[in-house]
């Protein structure tokens, strides 16, 4: 299903040019092996959302080949310094990942992980101030009361693919992917101890902020 007309899809890709040559290359590589990566528009988004929020540590769960790694990691770098961490399942991804961040000049700043995310997450010592959340949708549910636990009060937690190629509206599409989409955006709304809203950028993007015990919307 198309839920963006071309018009605004090619508007969109031209506000999000960025003209960095590494993007580029990488950008290129996803398209030649049909590899999924956020794009320049939502790698642009997380990049603002980091800075925004000043944070100085970030957890990306599900991490590809380190193009969202390196968006995310230039605004912690922005930011002063501090930890992003890129996990993947994948060995041979996560070597071409650390090629890929070192030639960014961004390897000070990234640590590795090779292995589940969620357990990767749950392992990983003290909180977080920013969480990416890119894992198989149907882990989506699951995943979630983990990330409440590792991110910090007043900190964001970023989920991707919300809209699901607009398959979420197809009533009849009870797949397990579907309906974790589903369940996991019921659950982040209806959460007293989060902000939520749906962007729909591409193929959709939540954007939930932990509340500080005590505050209120």
């Amino acid at each position: 299903m198309a839920l963006m007309a071309p018009e605004l899809i090619e508007y969109v890709e031209k506000l999000a040019d960025h003209g960095d040559p590494l993007l580029r290359e990488m950008e290129e590589r996803a398209a030649r092996d049909r590899f999924p990566i956020i794009g320049p528009a939502r790698g642009q988004f997380c990049h603002l959302m980091v800075r925004l929020t000043g944070a100085r540590r970030v957890f990306e769960m599900g991490s590809g080949f380190g193009y969202s790694t390196v968006w995310l990691a230039r605004g912690v770098a922005a930011n002063g310094g501090g930890e992003v961490y890129h996990t993947v399942w994948d060995d041979q991804l996560s070597r071409e990942a650390r090629g890929w961040i070192e030639r960014a000049g961004l390897s000070s700043l990234v640590r590795f992980h090779v292995g589940e995310a969620v357990a990767a997450l749950r392992e990983a010592e003290g909180t977080f101030d920013v969480i990416f959340n890119d894992i198989i949708k149907s882990s989506y549910p699951a995943s979630l009361p983990v990330v409440k636990e590792k991110l910090r009060p007043g900190g964001l937690l970023i989920i991707d693919n919300m809209l699901w190629h607009g398959r979420i509206l197809d009533d009849g599409d009870r797949s397990p992917e579907a309906d974790g989409v589903r369940e996991a955006t019921r659950m982040l709304f209806s959460d007293p101890d989060y902000d939520a809203s749906l962007i729909p950028i591409w193929d959709g993007m939540i954007i939930a902020r932990k509340r500080e015990r005590g505050a209120s919307s």
